[in-house]
């Protein structure tokens, strides 16, 4: 599933996302295990309240890269 990410318009960060969901652009939402749970278990109840799928990537570094990214990403999502 995080091969989506590759080919559709994205997200990346705490702030970006958080922006994506409050005004509704958010259509998946990809979270890290590895990432610091107060950044992440705020972002999936608000996913979650808003009816955005949550989807948890095993690594920071692997939802980095698979966002194209050089460094570790602890969320993104599509819009």
């Amino acid at each position: 599933m995080l091969n989506e990410l590759t080919r559709e318009d994205k997200v990346v960060g705490v702030k970006q996302v958080r922006r994506a969901l409050a005004s509704g652009r958010a259509k998946r939402l990809y979270l890290a295990k590895d990432a610091d749970p107060q950044l992440t278990q705020p972002l999936a109840q608000q996913g979650q309240e808003r009816g955005v799928e949550v989807v948890w990537a095993d690594t920071m570094k692997a939802l980095g890269r698979a966002c194209g990214i050089a460094v570790g990403a602890a969320v993104a999502a599509t819009v």
